[in-house]
C-alpha cells in the first residue's frame, strides 16, 4: 500500500548547519503519526519541507506516490488543496472577524459566496465545541484556549485529507490542553483524515498518536506504535518521555565537566 505522506533520505541543511540529515517517515492513510523532538530537532523544519515551504537539497517527498520536491506552487496546488493546517499560534488575522478566519480558504480559493461561507464557519465552529455568537468577533476578544479551537475550526473547514499540527498546545493550561487533544482526536476521526503533528508534548502523543516517531539531530532515532513506548527500552526515547537531564540526548547550553566529561 503507497504510504499517503513518504519521507525518504530527505536532507535540509542552512549554509553550514545540516538540519535534517536523512529523514524516513511514512504517514498511512487515516493514521495519527506523532513526531516529537525537542527543541532545534528538525521538527519544524520537517513539516516546511512536506508542505513545500522549504525545498531539501536532497531525498524524496511524495504524497499519495506523487513527488512534491521540485513543484512549483501552481503544480502542487491540488497537493496543497488536500490540506489543512493547525499553526503553532493559532496564526487568526487580527483584522478579520471569526467567520471569515474559519472560511479563509474557501472564500479565496474556492469563491464561496458570504452566505456559503458564512454556514461552513457555523458548521466548523459546532465540530469544535464552539457556536454561531463567535462568529462576528474578532481574534483579540478571544482567550488562548478559544483561539485554538478557532484556528482548529479553520483546519477542518475545508474537509481536508491531511492535516497538519504544529505544536498544537503549546502555551495552553493543562485543562485546555486535553480540550484541544480530544478535538484534535475527534476531529480527524470525523474527517477520516490522516494526521502528522510535531510537538514536544508527551500529553498529545498519548490523546491522538497511532505512531510515534523521534526525531534527534535531524534524524529519525525511534518510531512505533504508540503503545509500544512504555515498552521501549531505547534511551533516547526514554530520556525524552521521562524530561531527564541526563541521558544520549544532549542538552542544549549543558557543558562539559573537564575532569570526567560529564555534563554540568
Amino acid at each position: 500500500m503507497t504510504a499517503r505522506i513518504q519521507l525518504t533520505d530527505v536532507h535540509k541543511s542552512f549554509g553550514t548547519k545540516d538540519v535534517l540529515r536523512g529523514v524516513n517517515l511514512a504517514v498511512d492513510k487515516g493514521q495519527s503519526l506523532v513526531v516529537i523532538g525537542g527543541s532545534g530537532s528538525g521538527k519544524s523544519v520537517m513539516l516546511k519541507s512536506i508542505l513545500g515551504l522549504l525545498r531539501p537539497e536532497r531525498g524524496s517527498i511524495t504524497i499519495d506516490g506523487r513527488e512534491t520536491i521540485g513543484l512549483s506552487r501552481d503544480e502542487r496546488r491540488d497537493i496543497d488543496h488536500q490540506f489543512g493546517m493547525l499553526f503553532q499560534n493559532s496564526a487568526l488575522f487580527d483584522s478579520l472577524p471569526v467567520w471569515r478566519n474559519v472560511a479563509f480558504q474557501g472564500l479565496q480559493n474556492e469563491g464561496l459566496s458570504v452566505d456559503d461561507a458564512r454556514q461552513q464557519a457555523v458548521e466548523s465552529l459546532a465540530l469544535v465545541d464552539l457556536g454561531p455568537e463567535l462568529l462576528d468577533l474578532y481574534p483579540a476578544s478571544l482567550s488562548g484556549g478559544m483561539q485554538k479551537r478557532v484556528g482548529l475550526a479553520r483546519a477542518i473547514a475545508a474537509k481536508p485529507e491531511i492535516i497538519f499540527f504544529d505544536e498544537p498546545t503549546t502555551g495552553l493550561d493543562p485543562i485546555m490542553t486535553d480540550v484541544i487533544n480530544h478535538l484534535i482526536r475527534d476531529c480527524a476521526r470525523e474527517l477520516g483524515a490522516t494526521t502528522l503533528t510535531i510537538t514536544h508534548d508527551m500529553t498529545s502523543v498519548n490523546a491522538i498518536a497511532d505512531k510515534t516517531a523521534l526525531l534527534y539531530k535531524g534524524e529519525i532515532i525511534w518510531q512505533g506504535d504508540a503503545d509500544a513506548i512504555a515498552q521501549s527500552d531505547d534511551p533516547f526515547l526514554r530520556q525524552f518521555v521521562n524530561g531527564l537531564a541526563e541521558g544520549p540526548i544532549e542538552v542544549e547550553g549543558q557543558k562539559l565537566d573537564p575532569i570526567n566529561g560529564a555534563a554540568s
